[in-house]
């Protein structure tokens, strides 16, 4: 009789130590991505690892954008070493010694991320094919692991998008089955299968090396990447502790420059694929058995723009006929592409090229404003499909509604980090926090 009161003090320490070891944000995780690369932007744009702070009292989880992978021998190396690891800014050293002002905070090395250049991605697919490349990978990440004091890894791998469907008529289809004999045209994986099991051992050794050292293994799964081809949900779930799921740029004025759409629906709209929405994606995974707390849903806090012409309609209702990207932004300097600090200084009333605004009171499809081309002077016009506040919020509490892990920004650094519109630092991250 006396073994009852150990018994009784074991399990009441087993149970005191799952109270404590629970993940306190199982619900209501911010996961904010930063590609470090926005350093280099010039004037207002330029972010430095200071202006990480202000996010940093809103953000549970940092994941650090990106290392990439050595063609040559399957290892993870710096895509910035300049940036990353050298003398002069060492971000991966500065960024870690963050948690000592954040202590809650867990920080991730991203890998992939689409940062790395699209004529270089065999590689990763071929380091899935044999076990000692796989081995090399996870060797080198361990290495890299004793260097920096990381607390996980996200794989954000670059597997083959899917390619942009397309109406054709007959000779278009004729000109289509000739590239695809000679070879034209966007890379086709004959190891799909091959691959998808290649990187289920490789998420299965990578978590059982780390496991105990206490470190983390999180998914990203990119844009236009077929998850039911190369990601064995079943099979890789149980050795994540999150997968973030990227559901925007369902259309961008690159895949799509003849027509501009919502570019981060959450639910599926009159006319469009199926499958081009938030809530397809996570019920694939939910179907499949991976636990909801481990869904995170993406939020970006950029825009994509496309150019209007004469030929578009007047009222901006998408799907709305364009001619490519729209003029890149003083910030972010690239054609298609707007932060949002971009986009909400030009809705103020007296903006120079101010836009109209649209919003959602549907809570489904997204925001979007435009300004229409002008027959006066034949300038062209714009059309933006953008998360704001409001936006980022409803996806918040979608993903709280269905019992989710919580939200993922992409990226911080394109969110309004100097508070020029409202004031507000972060105005995205923050509306969606406050939803969860």
């Amino acid at each position: 009789m006396k073994t009852l009161p150990f018994i009784a003090v074991v399990l009441f320490l087993c149970g005191e130590h799952a109270v404590l070891s629970a993940d306190p944000h199982e619900h209501n995780k911010v996961v904010c991505y930063w590609n470090s690369t926005s350093f280099e932007r010039s004037g207002p744009g330029k972010f430095q690892v200071d202006d990480l702070r202000p996010a940093l009292s809103l953000c549970t989880h940092l994941i650090y954008g990106f290392a990439g992978i050595n063609a040559n021998d399957f290892e993870v190396v710096p895509l910035n070493p300049s940036l990353d690891t050298g003398a002069g800014y060492a971000f991966y050293r500065l960024v870690t010694q963050l948690k000592r002002s954040f202590p809650d905070l867990k920080v991730y090395l991203g890998i992939g991320g689409n940062a790395d250049p699209y004529e270089d991605t065999h590689k990763y697919l071929t380091v899935l094919e044999t076990s000692e490349a796989r081995t090399k990978f996870i060797n080198s990440v361990n290495r890299l692991f004793n260097d920096y004091d990381f607390d996980g890894v996200d794989l954000a791998w670059q597997f083959p998008e899917v390619k942009v469907k397309k109406n054709r008529g007959t000779f278009g289809s004729l000109w289509h089955g000739i590239k695809k004999t000679f070879g034209y045209g966007k890379f086709k994986d004959d190891k799909e299968e091959e691959h998808r099991d290649g990187f289920t051992i490789l998420v299965r050794d990578l978590k059982a090396q780390l496991r105990p050292k206490n470190k983390a293994v999180t998914l990203s799964i990119l844009p236009h990447v077929n998850a039911s081809v190369y990601y064995d949900a079943r099979l890789i779930a149980p050795n994540l502790d999150a997968v973030h799921i990227l559901a925007f740029d369902q259309k961008t004025p690159e895949r799509n420059p003849k027509e501009a759409d919502y570019p981060a629906p959450i639910y599926e709209s009159y006319g469009r694929v199926p499958q081009d929405n938030i809530d397809s994606s996570v019920r694939y995974w939910l179907e499949r058995g991976t636990p909801g707390t481990k869904v995170i849903i993406g939020i970006p806090a950029f825009a994509r723009t496309w150019k209007l012409t004469s030929d578009s309609q007047i009222s901006g209702v998408p799907p709305i006929e364009t001619d490519g990207p729209g003029a890149e932004g003083p910030h972010t300097a690239t054609p298609g592409l707007l932060s949002y600090a971009e986009v909400c200084s030009r809705l103020t009333e007296h903006a120079v090229g101010r836009l109209r605004r649209v919003g959602d009171p549907s809570k489904k499809y997204g925001s979007y404003a435009y300004q229409p081309y002008n027959e006066e002077t034949s300038a062209d016009g714009i059309w933006v499909g953008y998360e704001d506040p409001d936006t980022a919020g409803n996806k918040a509490s979608y993903a709280k509604a269905k019992g989710l892990g919580g939200v993922a920004i992409y990226d911080i650094s394109l969110d309004d980090f100097r508070g020029v519109c409202t004031g507000d630092k972060f105005p995205i991250t923050r509306a969606a926090k406050y939803k969860l």
